[in-house]
């Protein structure tokens, strides 16, 4: 009697359905992840953008008067005449008359309140450059919150949110606070 020793041509048929079968499955996962592994940038260049538009409006003043009026530094409301503005009070909203942009070396937005109702598709810097981050766009809302924050009273807060749309119906959406403090910016 001889043994003899190998595998049958069932056994080792069987084994390759086995290992064809385990292969694909690791495969499509990895394709999967190949797949999405773009999507975090393209979060975190929203994310980037959003951060430094809200730092860009959180950094400008926030007074009663337009910068540009005489009383700006002096002024305790926003009406014109005595203890308030000189001729300019701020608005929500840029001032169209003055001719403001985000872009103007001379008429640039000047206040927190310019960016109200702000939009920018696509993205471009200071100087009106496109970045070349095509299919990004973001908006800014300014407004008074609807509570005081902290005992400050909400005339005198104003919430900041800055809105990035991304490639792939991916969106960020930061918000700040700004607060008119001494002596009045």
């Amino acid at each position: 009697m001889t043994s003899e020793r190998g595998l049958s041509l069932i056994e080792l048929l069987v084994f390759i359905v086995v290992v064809g079968i385990a292969v694909t499955g690791v495969l499509s996962v990895y394709s999967l992840n190949v797949r999405s592994s773009a999507d975090p940038m393209v979060r975190k260049q929203a994310l980037a953008i959003a951060e430094s538009l809200l730092e860009e409006v959180l950094a400008k003043p926030y007074t009663y008067c337009d910068p540009d009026d005489a009383n700006v530094e002096t002024a305790q409301n926003a009406l014109v005449g005595p203890l308030g503005c000189a001729t300019t009070p701020e608005g929500m909203g840029r001032e169209v008359a003055q001719g403001e942009t985000r872009y103007a070396n001379l008429t640039p937005f000047d206040n927190v309140n310019d960016y109200n109702g702000f939009t920018m598709n696509p993205i471009v810097d200071l100087g009106g450059n496109d970045v070349g981050l095509n299919g990004y766009s973001a908006t800014v809302q300014v407004q008074h919150p609807a509570v005081p924050l902290n005992g400050v009273p909400v005339g005198e807060t104003l919430l900041v949110t800055v809105t990035v749309n991304a490639p792939g119906n991916q969106g960020v959406s930061l918000s700040g606070y700004r607060t008119r403090y001494a002596p009045n910016f």
